[in-house]
Formats: C-alpha cells, sequence, structure tokens
C-alpha cells in the first residue's frame, strides 16, 4: 500500500530572502510544489554592498507571516490541511533564523502538526528528488554564496563530504570581485552578464589548486590576482571590466573541471555498482552559464547524468526546505519544539573542519 499524500509548509529565513511554500510529497515519493513564494530584500541591502544582518531579521520579521497567509491563499489551502511544518533552522544568519524557525514552532505547537527543523544544506541536496525520481547515492555540488562542497547524498541525512572550500565560497569569489570592479550588488549575475562581453585569455589568472590531489577549493587567491590587476590597472575602462570578468570567469571554470573530475572519479571508484551516475548542481551560483557548460563537459566526459534544478529552486526558496522536511518527517524524523537554530551546521558532522573555512565547510 502506497504511503499517505503529505502537505508541508516550509519557511526559509536564512539569508536575505523571505520564503514561505507549500510542497506535496505524494505516497509514490513524487513531490508537487503547490505555492513558492519568495521576497528579496536586495533593496535593502543594496546601499551597503553586502547583506546587513540585523535588517535581514526585521525585514522577516515584517513579512514572514503575509507570506505564509499568502502561500496559504496560494494553494487554497488552510493550516489545518497542512500535515507538517519545515523552516530552516541553520546554517545562516542566527537572527533570521530564529524569526523563521519561532515561527514554525509557534504554528506546530497552535496546529499540532510535526515539526521539522530543517538543514539548509540538506535542502539544497534532496531539491532534485522533488523535480523526479533520483535515486541514491549522488554527488552533489552545492555552490553559492555562503558554501562550496562536494558531496555523496547516500539518502536522507546521510551525507559524506568529499570536497570543500578552504577559504572563500565561489559565490563569496563573485560578489568580491564585482565589488574590487565596482559593480552593483549583487555582483554575481554582473560579472557573469560582462563576461560574455570580454577577452577569457587577457589575464592569466590562478587556476587554485589545480592538479592537487583530493577535491577541495580555494578562490581567495584568485580574489587578490584580480585586486592586483584592479590596482594596476587603475583607472578602469569598460573593456578593462569586461575582459577581467572574462578571465575570472575561465580561471573558475577551469578549476572546477579540474576538481569536479577528481570527485567523480572518487564516486565511481566508491560506488562501482551504480550504473548512471548523477551529479546534481545546487546553489545560486549554479545558474552560471559559462560554469553549467564546464559541468556538462566534466559530466560528459565522466560518464555521469548532470541535474542543476531551475534557477528558482536553486538560490534560496521555502519549497527546498518544505521538501526536505517531506522527506524527513516521511521516514519519522520529526524535531522537538526545543529545537534550536544553528549559525554553523555541516551536513556531514564527521567531516574535519577545517581553518579558515569556518561556516562554509
Amino acid at each position: 500500500m502506497a504511503a499517505p499524500d503529505q502537505t508541508i509548509l516550509g519557511i526559509e529565513t536564512s539569508c536575505d530572502e523571505t520564503a514561505a511554500a507549500l510542497v506535496r510529497r505524494h505516497g509514490d515519493g513524487s513531490g508537487e510544489i503547490l505555492a513558492n513564494i519568495v521576497l528579496s530584500q536586495i533593496k535593502d541591502h543594496a546601499p551597503y554592498g553586502g547583506v546587513v544582518p540585523e535588517i535581514a531579521a526585521r525585514a522577516h520579521a515584517r513579512h514572514l507571516d503575509r507570506l505564509i497567509a499568502e502561500a496559504l491563499t496560494s494553494a487554497n489551502l488552510r493550516l489545518a490541511d497542512i500535515d507538517g511544518i519545515a523552516a530552516t533552522a541553520g546554517p545562516g544568519l542566527i537572527g533570521g533564523l530564529l524569526v523563521g524557525l519561532t515561527t514554525a514552532k509557534a504554528l506546530a505547537l497552535a496546529t499540532g502538526k510535526p515539526l521539522a527543523a530543517i538543514n539548509h544544506l540538506e535542502a539544497h541536496a534532496l531539491t532534485p528528488r522533488l523535480l523526479g525520481p533520483v535515486e541514491f547515492p549522488y554527488l552533489l555540488l552545492l555552490i553559492s554564496g555562503g558554501h562550496t562542497q562536494i558531496q555523496i547524498v547516500e539518502g536522507v541525512g546521510r551525507y559524506r563530504r568529499i570536497g570543500t572550500t578552504i577559504d572563500d565560497a565561489l559565490g563569496e569569489a563573485f560578489d568580491k570581485t564585482a565589488k574590487l570592479l565596482g559593480l552593483p550588488y549583487p555582483g554575481g549575475p554582473k560579472v557573469e552578464e560582462l563576461a560574455r562581453q570580454g577577452n577569457p585569455k587577457r589575464f592569466d589568472f590562478p587556476r587554485p589548486l589545480k592538479g592537487r590531489e583530493g577535491c577541495n577549493f580555494s578562490f581567495s587567491g584568485l580574489k587578490t590576482a584580480v585586486r592586483e590587476a584592479v590596482d594596476d590597472l587603475r583607472p578602469l575602462g569598460e573593456k578593462d571590466i569586461a575582459d577581467i570578468c572574462a578571465s575570472f570567469e575561465a580561471a573558475v571554470a577551469e578549476t572546477m573541471r579540474d576538481r569536479l573530475g577528481r570527485a567523480l572519479k572518487f564516486f565511481k571508484d566508491t560506488f562501482p555498482e551504480v550504473r548512471q551516475p548523477v551529479l546534481v548542481v545546487a546553489g545560486g551560483v549554479a545558474a552560471n552559464r559559462t560554469l553549467k557548460a564546464a559541468f556538462e563537459e566534466v559530466c560528459r566526459r565522466g560518464g555521469f547524468s548532470l541535474l542543476v534544478p531551475p534557477p528558482h529552486l536553486c538560490t534560496d526558496n521555502a519549497a527546498m526546505v518544505a521538501w526536505a522536511g517531506a522527506e524527513r518527517l516521511a521516514i519519522g524524523l520529526a524535531d522537538p519544539l526545543d529545537a534550536p537554530a544553528k549559525a554553523r551546521w555541516p551536513l556531514d558532522p564527521d567531516a574535519k573542519r577545517l581553518t579558515g573555512a569556518g561556516v562554509k565547510a
């Protein structure tokens, strides 16, 4: 007999998007998004060139209740119709996490529904299973403003980290490059846009850790090389900026091909029985077209299928949180009402914490 359908309310407040969603997990394990509402805070933070935690937390508190109501209305549901409540509990900015998690706890207490306190990274990791059948194990590349990791996803709640950044995350490197070039916040998409107009061979930027053993990443040296190029060229012309963006993106793409190639080989050596291995790429940077082409090339050479969720499910959203909650609740992994918010919450708790990587590890 198939398991009953479950409808889960998801809440996401880990950084600068306030989001609420309703997702249904059908008895056969398939997923359906009933509502997915995201309120961006970009305009609030743009004057400061980055996310201000206090401003983010206040915005979450101001808008979250309304967004939950809008999601329920959009899905034509009432709170009484849902089967569980999921909220991001970490990692992220602690003020924002507390807003979302406290709201979820209050709703769970008031309705008697189970609570799922979700690791934001697990929500990214499980997103492909919301979109279609993806069997465990599979390989995950998570690339965002705060995280650059390669994980083996062995099951719900079962992760093995085989690569991480030892300093800056990839999205952070994009944003810092944009800031060095005087580009507006958020800078990553603008770097990608200008890179299409530039010469990727003008600057010979380093390819950090290329050829080294293992699957770790490093982007601080690349960022330093960009800063030195900017300082040498001041004042910058439009062509200089475009060429720096293109050369930076080319260096990142070559680095990612090298690191990923090693990860794919490690996965195949570890799971020789998996006939059609899958690489999932998630996180905001996954939308970059140059990098996606690099991922496609590596997967083609390595015999992997590439799965990249659509952009609205790669960036922070509550549908992925609701789905992670549905996956966990389906196997009985509910959380108590005193579950804490965690600024740092590694997906693989047994992985070695790397000096200098902070929450990114």
